[in-house]
């Protein structure tokens, strides 16, 4: 799998990306979450009026950068991230999601990469995430970025 690019969603990629994100979801905190709790995870993440929202808010909300989704060679959707500047100065990576067949290879990077150049042109210096879990799987991958952890599920990194 060759990554084609990241760019930002279409009103077209809402079906991808809410399936993309409820399959990583299912996958990623199977035996780390109860059934409950992911239920709720997928319902309040994943649902589709939701995201075609997201995508579709014109020039943003406050606090709101928006939806983005790499692409491999033949365009096809392998990963999706969202994010945004919630307060003046700090970047929050709200959703991640690369699919099985395309981990471990740059796909993630470049969503999160791409994502904190948009935060930093919104007057980011520093980028957070919550992960629903403290045994949370990406755990190493945020680890790996320079996030370091501000509680047990949040983490923070300088993106200046």
């Amino acid at each position: 799998m060759q990554l084609a690019g990241v760019r930002t969603a279409a009103a077209g990629d809402a079906t991808t990306i809410s399936r993309l994100l409820a399959d990583v979801i299912r996958s990623s905190y199977a035996g780390i979450l109860d059934e409950i709790p992911m239920r709720r995870l997928i319902s309040a993440q994943c649902a589709l009026p939701r995201i075609r929202a997201e995508i579709e808010i014109p020039g943003g909300a406050p606090g709101w950068l928006g939806w983005l989704v790499a692409t491999d060679a033949e365009g096809a959707v392998v990963g999706a991230a969202a994010g945004g500047v919630p307060v003046p100065g700090e970047g929050e990576v709200y959703a991640l999601a690369v699919a099985a067949g395309s981990r471990r290879r740059g796909v993630g990077t470049a969503l999160v990469a791409a994502a904190t150049d948009r935060m930093r042109s919104y007057g980011a210096r520093d980028q957070r995430v919550e992960l629903p879990a403290e045994s949370d799987p990406s755990l190493p991958f945020y680890t790996r970025l320079g996030f370091t952890p501000l509680s047990p599920r949040r983490f923070s990194r300088t993106v200046v």
